[in-house]
């Protein structure tokens, strides 16, 4: 019984793989908002009833597909915040994350990034929601730095934002990076290096 079972939720786990598999795919090929629930299960290789045993509808899915991307960046960046060498560099080891999550999950992030200004409205909400919780958590670990320690809330706030907004931008350059050029990933790397320092050079002379 315990077999059947196992068997059972590995069918489960793989059809929701493959339904949120090719969303991903015709989003990229005609947009998510253009995509029909049909389409989906077809790529997917199921019937449209077996959809809706995973999702209530194209919106839920779209919700799923912005969540486990922003759970992959958010589960790096905090196991990367426990490690002490990692928080004493915190800017190289920022710009490492990133450009290693998006390469990892490449078709996630791109999602993303097409759907963050062009996508559905409960899409864009949700991957603003997200963006906004991120702020937030980069707010906790960034209030532990030299010279922010004494900043009022808002200002680590705001800080926090300007290094979201950085890393958004160089995330859609990956994104955007054809296969085999790690030049252009190196150039990406040290971009967004540069970029947080520039950001950094302005903690110890600002007053709240």
């Amino acid at each position: 019984m315990s077999d059947a079972v196992n068997a059972r939720q590995l069918q489960k786990e793989r059809t929701r793989g493959a339904l949120m598999g090719a969303a991903l795919e015709l989003s990229r090929e005609q947009g998510f908002a253009q995509t029909s629930l049909r389409q989906v299960a077809k790529r997917a290789g199921v019937v449209p009833a077996a959809f809706y045993r995973h999702f209530e509808s194209m919106d839920e899915l779209g919700l799923a597909l912005v969540e486990r991307c922003f759970g992959t960046l958010r589960t790096m960046i905090r196991d990367a915040s426990r490690d002490p060498e990692v928080f004493l560099q915190i800017i190289d080891a920022a710009a490492e994350i990133l450009v290693d999550a998006v390469k990892q999950n490449k078709a996630d992030f791109a999602f993303v990034a097409r759907e963050r200004v062009g996508g559905t409205e409960v899409v864009r909400d949700a991957i603003r929601h997200e963006l906004d919780l991120f702020v937030s958590e980069l707010a906790v670990v960034l209030a532990r730095l030299p010279n922010i320690e004494n900043w009022s809330a808002d200002d680590v706030q705001m800080v926090s934002r300007l290094f979201v907004r950085n890393m958004v931008a160089n995330a859609e350059e990956v994104v955007e990076m054809p296969e085999g050029r790690p030049d252009l990933e190196e150039r990406i790397r040290e971009g967004a290096r540069r970029q947080m320092r520039l950001i950094v050079l302005g903690f110890e002379d600002w007053r709240s």
